[in-house]
């Protein structure tokens, strides 16, 4: 039952077919009527800007087909339950301004509506609402998770104290083989030999051309 203009009205079996109601502004008061949780067929239902009592049915998720759900600006309280996650085709939810209050059921389709839906209600926390609920650990930043300032600083001057020390290390190491290895030796100092031939002939061909240049 539900008071409607100041009269009491019961929900009759006639309901049982309809796919839609709109009693929105009506000066709706009293709690939210079990016996919509029957209309199974039910795809739309507002009962928004209204002064409705009580908690959200919690049996709500036998209306399967229901696909939009109205809310706002009435005075429910209580919680959402866990129940709308069974609510698989819903696609628009409001129950913004009202006295609803704990934990958006998470790892449901809740999440994913604009947090826009959920204001007006002091006690509601969790996503997708910025307020977190209590117990909820704060995400640290990456810098307080590692090193401080100084300690950062500290290892990143070992690293290139460390990574310079490798390279001459293993310079002298392929060095020293080479000098070991008499083949290697030598040929390394005949390549070492015509390098020098070779850039002594381009210094001198360059100079005779820039004085016959300069005599010209």
């Amino acid at each position: 039952m539900i008071e409607w203009q100041g009269k009491i009205n019961e929900f009759s079996s006639n309901l049982g077919f309809a796919k839609s109601i709109d009693l929105s502004s009506n000066s709706l008061t009293g709690q939210i009527p079990y016996e919509i949780t029957d209309l199974q067929g039910l795809v739309v239902l507002n009962l928004s800007h209204n002064t409705l009592l009580g908690e959200i049915l919690k049996d709500n998720g036998q209306m399967t087909e229901l696909q939009t759900l109205d809310l706002s600006k009435n005075n429910l309280s209580g919680g959402l339950p866990s129940s709308m996650s069974q609510l698989n085709f819903l696609n628009f939810l409001d129950v913004s301004h009202n006295n609803l209050s704990g934990r958006i059921p998470s790892g449901t389709q809740l999440q994913t509506f604009e947090p826009v839906r959920y204001i007006g209600n002091e006690g509601l926390c969790g996503s997708p609402l910025p307020k977190k609920c209590p117990g909820d650990e704060e995400l640290e930043e990456p810098h307080s998770i590692g090193k401080s300032e100084g300690e950062e600083e500290g290892i990143d001057r070992w690293f290139y104290i460390g990574g310079a020390s490798g390279f001459a290390t293993g310079f002298w190491i392929v060095f020293s083989a080479i000098l070991l290895n008499r083949r290697v030796r030598h040929a390394l100092f005949r390549f070492h030999d015509s390098l020098k031939d070779w850039a002594y002939v381009k210094v001198v061909v360059f100079i005779t051309k820039w004085h016959r240049v300069a005599r010209a």
